[in-house]
């Protein structure tokens, strides 16, 4: 979501100050590491995630637990609403699970903050398999709390 007079140059760096700040997220985010989590894209407010199904993330029916899906869409929330540098927290989730995720399955997740105000945001995250079907529709709006993310 570039800017409309930007230029390239001037976009190649906002791209990559969000990527720095992504990747300073994930050396503090102990569980988006435990997920397994891969960071294929980074732009300003859009990330694209990757992460594997492992056996210990399934619930008692041999699915991946919800809980897993969410956290993964919640991380690629996280990503992609704090790219420019400023701390923004979850006000609320949603997430709907159109398709069972099984052990094995590799997942993307991709993230696009939609829009902003001074003090809130709005994003939708939509989580595909490997065979690029639909496992979870994630909304999510995040308090803009203008405070510089920490080194």
């Amino acid at each position: 979501m570039s800017g409309p007079s930007r230029s390239v140059e001037e976009q190649r760096a906002i791209d990559a100050q969000a990527r720095s700040v992504v990747d300073r997220m994930m050396t503090r985010d102990a569980f988006s590491r435990w997920l397994g989590i891969e960071v294929v894209e980074i732009a300003e407010r859009r990330c694209v995630l990757r992460m594997t199904v492992r056996p210990e993330m399934v619930n008692g029916f041999g699915t991946a637990h919800g809980g897993i899906v969410f956290a993964f869409a919640d991380s690629a929330l996280a990503f992609c609403t704090n790219s420019d540098g400023e701390i923004s927290v979850a006000l609320d989730c949603t997430v709907s699970y159109p398709t069972a995720v099984r052990p094995g399955d590799v997942l993307t997740a991709t993230g696009v903050q939609e829009s902003t105000t001074n003090k809130i945001g709005f994003a939708r995250v939509t989580v595909v398999n490997q065979e690029e079907a639909v496992v979870g529709h994630f909304r999510g709006t995040v308090y803009r709390t203008r405070k510089p993310l920490p080194l």
